[in-house]
């Protein structure tokens, strides 16, 4: 693909696929990363999450900006992994209040997590408030309501990926799902008593840095009107491959920290709902070494209150 002719419109599967680099080794009975953090819970208050990134089989679809399939096996996990998986987070980590399976995919795609392991799974974390497990929207049927009717005293939450509700851009994400196929999936879980979470991103391709502002509102609005109960804004990056090829044509620009927080603010005043900003390696997206840290500690303090605190000020950016 000539770099200087690329066109969003044009790119296929087989271009996002040629471009990526290597995958990590990873190894099919461990979780690829491990973590323990607070969140601001349903009851409207800081309670400890447990997160295992669970190693599988990678997803089908091939969506342009994800990098997650750098940690994810070619071929069907083995039956016993993502039980022995959670044995090992739950003996390396404290007790939480609820833990989050996520698996750089679907949850509910059996090549990636086999049903045959679903009673193992249900037993280890039997203890949780709360389960939330990520699945693609177009994957969410009757198997999520039997696996919420196995569950006993936790309930479910499923995290789906929204990215956007700019129908052309998500045409460009190739993620292979439709507005209405979301509102459709979040529907259907709410209404069986599911609980809903979705990912928006911020600036994906092809957007301006106003217009992946209002976009991302638009489409935390959208995910609030359909029933989420909790929207997470990721900051669009690069590192797959595409996405630098992308940004060398000048069809990707990482959206600056300002903005981030800019859309968490106006989100949070809605009271609509939680919304958190994710702030992993935050740091490549800020403009100004002067007030990095005092934003992302901003940020944080948005995450974990839910409250708008006094924004930053900068001499050296004058923001």
């Amino acid at each position: 693909m000539d770099h200087q002719s690329i066109n969003l419109d044009s790119i296929t599967t087989s271009d996002i696929e040629h471009l990526r680099p290597p995958r990590n080794d990873v190894d099919p009975w461990k979780p690829y990363h491990l973590l323990v953090e607070p969140e601001f819970s349903r009851a409207k208050q800081l309670e400890d999450v447990t997160t295992a990134f669970l190693t599988n089989r990678e997803c089908p679809f091939r969506c342009l900006m994800c990098d997650l399939w750098k940690n994810t096996l070619t071929k069907p996990t083995p039956r016993g992994a993502i039980p022995a998986q959670i044995r090992f987070a739950l003996a390396q980590l404290p007790p939480a209040a609820h833990i989050k399976l996520y698996n750089s995919g679907n949850f509910f795609d059996r090549a990636a997590i086999p049903s045959d392991d679903y009673a193992e799974i249900i037993s280890l974390v039997s203890g949780f408030k709360t389960v939330i497990v990520e699945n693609h929207p177009k994957l969410c049927g009757p198997v999520c309501l039997e696996f919420r009717d196995r569950l006993e005293g936790a309930e479910l939450e499923i995290a789906l990926g929204l990215e956007t509700i700019h129908e052309p851009t998500l045409a460009q994400l190739n993620k292979q799902m439709t507005v209405d196929d979301f509102r459709r999936a979040a529907e259907y879980l709410r209404s069986a008593g599911i609980y809903v979470r979705a990912f928006v991103l911020l600036r994906p391709p092809g957007m301006t840095e106003v217009e992946g502002i209002e976009r991302a509102l638009e489409s935390i609005s959208f995910a609030f009107d359909v029933g989420a109960d909790v929207v997470s804004v990721i900051p669009t990056r690069g590192g797959n491959g595409i996405m630098e090829r992308l940004a060398e044509a000048g069809a990707f620009h990482p959206p600056n920290l300002r903005s981030l927080e800019r859309v968490l603010e106006v989100a949070l005043s809605w009271c609509r709902g939680r919304v958190f900003a994710d702030v992993w390696d935050v740091n490549s997206i800020s403009h100004c070494t002067n007030c990095v840290s005092m934003r992302k500690d901003r940020l944080h303090q948005m995450n974990i209150t839910q409250q708008v605190p006094p924004h930053v000020s900068c001499e050296m950016c004058c923001l």
